[in-house]
């Protein structure tokens, strides 16, 4: 019954996300969208690439978080994160649903305690990363740009959340809180999960202090997927001729973080992302044709991800990796 509410509420955001997306199109003027989208022209295959070398580089800080002895090849990490936003993209959980499913993914390969455990650091990682990035594309807009006071408030709004976030992590990490295990421990049926997750979080407030040697690669990982998207805002605009900066650039990426954080509920973003985009085209002197044309070019290389996503699902489904040598029986 609850996957049947999980499909409906999916198709029902899917299916407004599709209306938003048509009306802010015939708005716009298909026809315009359309010759825009056909300049970008083979520029496509290199906005895709950035979108995989950006999946690598989460595959790598994830690998970066496992715990000695325990390895995880680049390839199948790189698989997993595939397969993981794939997921993600496609239910409204998101990253509920998606960041599970990497680990399960590998768990032929690593066990599932340890990949669990890497992927909730490295996670943390990007969060805060990512945090960083909104809040300073959000202070750039303050301050560059003239701004309707409904605009300001959400600027100024996202800012303060991002100092909140901040605050919190460095109280936790001073504090160390069990503050998940205790919660558990309430719960009698959750009660038998409270000690691994007690564990998790020790292993996740000492990681830097265990680790301080792999920071500096790990910081390298998570600003190189966040420049490589400012990377691809720019060479769109670009290929679209439209008037670009390496501020504006980073504008929108940091506009899409903020797009994704709030509406990864809506699978694939449909609609809203390229609404959006529209908008804030507006805001930083494009026009909204531009600034749709950027969503939409976004949600192509969102898409071919995503359906290689799909296929290696499929593929492991059908055929299983065969166990390492130590896991099987004699």
């Amino acid at each position: 019954m609850g996957i049947a509410r999980v499909s409906l509420s999916s198709l029902l955001t899917a299916l407004g996300g599709l209306i938003l997306l048509i009306v802010v199109v015939m708005r716009v003027g298909a026809s315009e969208i359309a010759a825009d989208v056909r300049q970008v022209g083979w520029g496509l295959v290199a906005i895709i690439a950035m979108g995989g070398v950006r999946f690598l580089l989460r595959a790598v800080a994830w690998r970066l978080c496992l715990e000695p002895p325990h390895t995880l090849s680049l390839g199948s990490a790189f698989a997993a994160v595939i397969c993981g936003d794939a997921i993600g993209n496609l239910t409204p959980l998101g990253p509920l649903v998606g960041e599970p499913a990497k680990a399960a993914f590998v768990r032929r390969r690593v066990a599932l305690g340890p990949a669990v455990t890497a992927l909730a650091i490295e996670n943390v990682l990007y969060t805060l990363s990512a945090a960083a990035m909104i809040a300073a594309g959000m202070i750039a807009l303050l301050l560059r740009f003239q701004l309707d006071p409904a605009i300001r408030g959400i600027g100024e709004l996202a800012v303060v959340a991002t100092l909140v976030l901040f605050a919190a992590a460095l109280w936790l990490l001073w504090r160390q809180p069990a503050v998940i295990s205790r919660a558990l421990g309430v719960a009698p049926r959750l009660r038998r999960h409270a000690d691994r997750m007690r564990a998790l979080e020790a292993q996740i407030y000492t990681f830097a202090a265990r680790h301080t040697r792999t920071l500096p690669a790990l910081a390298a990982a998570e600003i190189g997927f966040h420049a490589l998207g400012v990377a691809e805002v720019y060479l769109t605009l670009s290929l679209l001729n439209a008037p670009v900066t390496l501020l504006t650039a980073f504008l929108f990426e940091s506009a899409n973080r903020l797009l994704t954080v709030v509406f990864k509920f809506v699978p694939l973003r449909l609609g809203v992302d390229e609404a959006g985009t529209a908008a804030f085209a507006r805001i930083v002197g494009l026009a909204a044709k531009t600034g749709l044309s950027v969503g939409i070019v976004r949600k192509v290389r969102v898409i071919f991800w995503t359906a290689a996503g799909g296929l290696l699902l499929v593929r492991e489904g059908f055929h299983a990796p065969t166990p390492p040598a130590s896991t099987r029986s004699n």
